[in-house]
């Protein structure tokens, strides 16, 4: 059945439907963010959920969340690459969104995943391609707040600012969470899981990853494994995205403080009081 839907969708070039074996227990920290999935997309509910948008700085784990959650919940996971929905004649990039949220639905119950948002979505409100980008944020807006078809949609974006306001309004979506850089506690778990994939021996020490992302101790696992060499040397080779990008980090976290929900706690998110403290150290030491 599952190779019958991979052709059918192949055909249309328009969504991929994921197939893997990514679970929650791959991923360390979103407590909050897994639980409340699971049970909005219990089998058997007689009010369908909407979906949730996912915000946070790269490789905080929000793609790997998406592709985990089908198997989580028992649904399959179709991506849906914005590109791809652009055609080049007169409204073809409109009937290619209408012909990919049809397959969606006819696909229920279902999870449709778009990563990178506000990537796909820069060009609304421009002028640049004629209003095609804006038509085609219209008719998602639309889908959003009228669709009674079971498909749970989930995004992803990384700058909130780049993406439409509209798009959060209440009744398009289910929730809007902010997704963390990982606590010293979720670190440790995430070392143990990468630990076992590129079977790293436990007594090697864990180099320091103070704002590490979990993308950035995968990385430096694979070295450490790829080069044979210890953890230690291998963070050698790593620049977490919490230096490179320290201001938009900072930026992100201001924003999404006191206006999303936290992946990883009851509630809503509230910046972490000590990256305020140790902003306040480095600007008087200024």
């Amino acid at each position: 059945m599952w190779e019958i839907k991979t052709q059918s969708l192949r055909k249309q070039n328009l969504l991929t439907l994921h197939q893997g074996g990514d679970t929650f227990t791959q991923l360390g920290g979103l407590e909050t963010l897994k639980d409340f999935c699971r049970r909005a997309l219990q089998p058997g509910r007689s009010v369908k959920a909407r979906g949730a948008l996912l915000l946070s700085p790269p490789g905080c784990g929000k793609s790997a969340f998406c592709r985990a959650l089908g198997n989580e919940v028992g649904r399959p996971v179709l991506s849906l690459d914005i590109g791809r929905l652009m055609g080049s004649l007169v409204g073809e990039t409109e009937r290619n969104v209408r012909q990919a949220l049809q397959i969606a639905e006819a696909m229920a119950p279902s999870i449709l995943f778009v990563d990178e948002l506000e990537k796909g979505l820069s060009g609304v409100n421009g002028s640049g391609d004629s209003g095609v980008s804006t038509r085609l944020f219209g008719s998602l807006l639309t889908w959003l707040a009228e669709h009674d078809s079971d498909v749970f949609f989930i995004g992803t974006a990384n700058d909130i600012r780049r993406l439409p306001p509209e798009f959060t309004r209440a009744e398009r979506l289910d929730g809007v969470f902010f997704v963390d850089l990982p606590t010293a506690e979720q670190r440790l778990s995430i070392w143990s899981l990468y630990r076992r994939m590129y079977d790293i021996g436990a007594t090697q020490p864990i180099p320091p990853d103070e704002g590490w992302t979990g993308a950035e101790i995968k990385s430096c696992c694979r070295l450490s494994a790829l080069l044979e060499i210890s953890l230690t040397e291998a963070a050698r080779n790593v620049v977490p995205v919490s230096i490179t990008s320290a201001e938009a980090i900072e930026q992100l976290r201001d924003w999404a403080s006191g206006r999303c929900l936290s992946a990883d706690q009851v509630g809503v998110y509230q910046k972490p009081k000590v990256a305020a403290a140790r902003r306040k150290i480095m600007a008087s030491a200024n």
